[in-house]
Order: structure tokens, then sequence, then C-alpha cells
């Protein structure tokens, strides 16, 4: 039994590992982007924002996300 124990032991390291190293999810990127381009969009509309939308598209894209 105390195979079972030590095992549960070993792998509970690399559980903790996986969980800090987390993908980080679309929502939490480009948080200075997102805002900026939020705004813009809530003030002035979509229309006149294209710049900002662009810019948020392209800082996404550089972390790997597919927009």
């Amino acid at each position: 039994m105390s195979s079972l124990s030590a095992a549960s032991v070993d792998t509970s390291p690399a559980i903790e590992g996986a969980e800090q190293k987390k993908p980080l999810k679309p929502c939490c990127a480009c948080p200075e982007t997102k805002k900026a381009r939020d705004a813009c969009i809530i003030e002035k509309g979509e229309e006149s924002c294209t710049d900002l939308i662009e810019a948020h598209k392209e800082c996404m894209r550089a972390l790997g996300f597919r927009i």
C-alpha cells in the first residue's frame, strides 16, 4: 500500500506545475488594447474605432490566438 501513497505524492508536484502554467484565456489577453477598444466603441461606435480594434486583433494574434 505504501507504493500507492508514494505514487500519489510523486504525481502531485506535476499536477501543481501544470496548474501554474494554464494557457492564457482570450478574455484575459491584451488588457490594455482591450480596454481602449471597448471604451472607444462605447463612446464613439464601432465604425470610429477601427484602428483600436485592429491593434487589439494584432495583439491577440501575437499571443497565438486565431482572430
